[in-house]
């Protein structure tokens, strides 16, 4: 296993062009504003639907099309039809995002406990105050492990924004197998993985630090009384 590539010095320079950071920032880049645009489309689309149990069709069946659909042939179908750039690219990986978070919004929300949901409705709640104060925070667990599920789709499959021209991570892959320089490719291949391991682990930590500790099966460390 040749690893030269990945701890050569000159590859890790902030200013180094095809340099380890810059292709970082950039798949970064990609991964977040794909996340941001998906989220923007299936959370309030999954959390209607589990509220009103309206549509649950296309929650059902999202999550089977996200998995059965090829990320490579999307993205070359949008560069057919939009040519090169980044817009191909961001529809390609946002139609990736969609599913796994259209699904576990909906999931949530029909797994609360529906005796919880009457309560808070019999105490005088508007429906939107039952679904911010009461349904969403309970459905959190479900919905953040959708969420880290497809931050780490989105994380693996931006190197396919190589193959387009641009950057990121990919283009250690793309360009290391064009002059056949397989510790380049590998050197490619373990920087995704421990940058979507790296960003798993932090949506876990922020995942205990929002969810209450209650519904994820922690318990607070009472409080001593003073004497």
């Amino acid at each position: 296993m040749n690893l030269s590539y990945l701890f050569d010095p000159e590859h890790w320079g902030l200013s180094t062009p095809g340099g380890f950071p810059q292709l970082l920032l950039s798949h970064l880049g990609y991964s977040v504003l794909a996340l941001l645009i998906g989220t923007a489309i299936a959370l309030p689309v999954g959390l209607y639907i589990g509220h009103t149990g309206r549509g649950s069709f296309i929650a059902i069946n999202a999550g089977n099309a996200g998995r059965s659909l090829p990320t490579l042939g999307l993205l070359m179908l949008m560069v057919t039809l939009l040519g090169l750039g980044l817009l191909p690219v961001l529809i390609a990986l946002t139609v990736l995002v969609v599913p796994p978070i259209l699904t576990s919004a909906y999931a949530g929300m029909r797994s609360l406990d529906r005796r919880v949901v009457d309560a808070a409705e019999g105490m005088g709640m508007r429906p939107w105050q039952v679904l911010t104060r009461v349904e969403f925070p309970m459905a959190l667990p479900v919905l953040m492990s959708g969420f880290r599920s497809a931050m780490l789709q989105v994380v693996a499959t931006a190197t396919v924004a190589a193959a387009v021209g641009l950057g990121g991570l990919g283009r250690l892959l793309i360009d290391g197998l064009a002059v056949n320089d397989y510790s380049r490719v590998l050197a490619g291949a373990i920087v995704v993985a421990l940058l979507a391991v790296t960003l798993d682990l932090v949506l876990a930590l922020a995942q205990r630090w929002i969810v209450s500790p209650g519904l994820s099966g922690r318990t607070s460390r009472p409080r001593q009384s003073a004497n």
